[in-house]
């Protein structure tokens, strides 16, 4: 079977969170199909990660460094824009959050998590609907803890439950300015973050990385780990044509790990 192929040229898409893991992924998907794309993340690492989707993908990327919990760094970094047309709300913080820790910093990193994947969303949504006209498209990062649950990620589990209860109240809300909302629940993807978690699972259960992530993959209908990269093309096709008639849904992109 051939590649499905898409073409965004002249449309304007803004992925935050876009300068590692899957909003890279992400992002490089739009750019290769030849999106005027914009990349917002929290650290100046933002540039450098735009000048190479701009060597990778051909077209000019551009980097925003924005803190998606500071409403006036989001309007600094919306004023940049006079259209938007699509908007992947990616950008998020996954850190574990033990109920029985004695710390109480957990307390701190449970805020700060909620702040980002619940607060941090609503402010970037609010923000860029008033850029978008009728036909826009927002496709939110929640993930399959948002439909299931672990220990130890309380905060981050919550959130992603939340995140798609988000979505699907904004699917009703913005129907009438003919704005699609869906969400992507990816599974177990080869990012940073996931690896970072993979340890700390690790630590906290005594068994080896490698023990784990066997398991986990052996869970999965499908074996293999997803790469970045492997997640543009569910983003690609709801934010396409061929998915104006979808909203309010959530698609699971885990490689039959969780069904539903």
């Amino acid at each position: 079977m051939g590649k499905v192929t898409y073409d965004f040229s002249g449309k304007t898409v803004l992925v935050t969170g876009g300068s590692r893991g899957i909003g890279y992924g992400v992002a490089k998907g739009f750019g290769q199909a030849g999106a005027d794309l914009s990349i917002l993340a929290d650290d100046e690492t933002v540039f450098d990660a735009a000048e190479n989707l701009s060597i990778e993908t051909g077209q000019t990327v551009k980097g925003i460094r924005c803190d998606i919990t500071d409403v006036d760094q989001i309007k600094q970094a919306m004023g940049q824009f006079t259209q938007l047309d699509v908007l992947i709300n990616n950008a998020g913080l996954e850190r574990t959050t033990p109920i029985t820790d004695p710390d109480d910093a957990v307390e701190a990193t449970f805020r700060r998590i909620i702040d980002i994947n619940i607060m941090g969303t609503f402010l970037m949504t609010r923000h860029a609907v008033r850029k978008m006209d009728k036909g826009g498209r927002i496709i939110l990062t929640a993930s399959i803890w948002g439909r299931t649950a672990v220990a130890d990620y309380s905060a981050y589990c919550a959130s992603k439950h939340a995140t798609i209860g988000f979505m699907r109240s904004m699917a009703h809300e913005l129907a009438p300015l003919g704005l699609n909302v869906n969400a992507v629940c990816p599974g177990w993807v080869k990012t940073e973050a996931s690896m970072l978690t993979l340890a700390k699972m690790s630590k906290s259960s005594g068994r080896s990385e490698d023990e784990l992530l066997k398991e986990i993959i052996s869970g999965q209908v499908l074996g293999g780990l997803l790469e970045p990269d492997d997640m543009a093309s569910i983003y690609l096709y709801l934010a396409s044509d061929g998915a104006r008639d979808i909203t309010g849904q959530a698609y699971h992109l885990d490689r039959g790990e969780v069904m539903a």
